[in-house]
């Protein structure tokens, strides 16, 4: 343990933590990724961890420059895909505009479980997107009729400036209508690793990889 504040380079490079609580073979997997990844966050969710359907979506840009930020999974539609939402003019919607190819990170420290998930992202159907729109609190709709997201605001004053004349604008009304701007998008899964820590960090990591509509199953070294 350190107490001392800032740590010093070499007080980083000594954290560590060993991983022993499971293992993971080929035997234990599913032979569907998503069906697989469904198990494990019921895990998850079972295990009450912090935010476990909290996921970093890494997309690029026209230039190949990657970035990095967490969203929410909001579902499995027909274990198919990995189902999310934001704005479409954010700086994620127009890298995905330009590049449908993303990739998405669970971590999950409290079961020393890591999944990474590749493929190719498309949006939901209007209608998944207005329902999904529709269920969440009034507060989040107006938000996301406020919110420029992405774009450079004059100040705080002026975000909540913009609040307010939603608020004055739909009055009474609820559910507000979903703006044009704002919906779902679905990620297809084509790889999919799962990483289970081990001591002496010799992890266990089994991959699916999506070949003729079919699942490989493979490990790789750590």
């Amino acid at each position: 343990m350190f107490s001392a504040f800032p740590m010093t380079d070499q007080q980083l490079a000594d954290l560590r933590q060993t991983y022993s609580q499971r293992t993971l073979t080929e035997a234990d997997v599913q032979p569907d990724a998503v069906r697989q990844f469904r198990t494990w966050l019921d895990e998850a969710l079972a295990a009450q961890l912090d935010e476990p359907t909290a996921m970093t979506l890494s997309t690029v840009n026209e230039a190949g420059q990657p970035a990095a930020r967490i969203v929410l999974l909001k579902g499995l539609p027909e274990e198919e895909g990995f189902l999310f939402f934001t704005n479409y003019e954010s700086r994620k919607g127009q890298e995905l505009a330009t590049s449908p190819l993303a990739a998405i990170t669970f971590f999950w420290p409290g079961l020393e479980r890591q999944v990474r998930v590749e493929g190719r992202v498309e949006k939901a159907s209007e209608e998944v997107s207005t329902e999904y729109f529709q269920s969440r609190p009034r507060s989040s709709q107006i938000g996301a009729w406020a919110s420029p997201q992405s774009q450079p605001i004059r100040s705080r004053e002026e975000l909540e400036q913009r609040e307010q004349d939603v608020e004055a604008r739909f009055a009474g009304q609820q559910p507000l209508p979903r703006p044009a701007h704002w919906g779902g998008y679905v990620l297809r899964p084509q790889r999919v690793e799962f990483w289970q820590g081990r001591p002496s960090r010799l992890h266990d990591r089994i991959v699916y990889e999506l070949h003729g509509g079919s699942w490989r199953i493979s490990r790789l070294a750590p």
